[in-house]
């Protein structure tokens, strides 16, 4: 699963153009099931507890304060 700006999302495909072009992820909303394709600076990988990825909730509507030190 992954999060684009319109939702959660399933990942189908992924087209590449070459490397001069960024990848086009083609996914299916898990709302409607409606079939987008994303430009892949707009996928964010879902958290997945099982094998320990992304468990800081990454999305884009919680927008992140990246001025503090860590």
């Amino acid at each position: 699963m992954v999060e684009i700006p319109l939702g959660i999302s399933q990942e189908f495909f992924i087209i590449d153009y070459g490397m001069h072009q960024n990848t086009c992820w083609v996914v299916v909303l898990q709302s409607k099931g409606i079939i987008k394709h994303t430009d892949c600076n707009d996928v964010i990988l879902s958290t997945n507890y099982t094998y320990g990825m992304n468990l800081r909730k990454n999305n884009f509507t919680k927008k992140e304060d990246t001025t503090k030190d860590k």
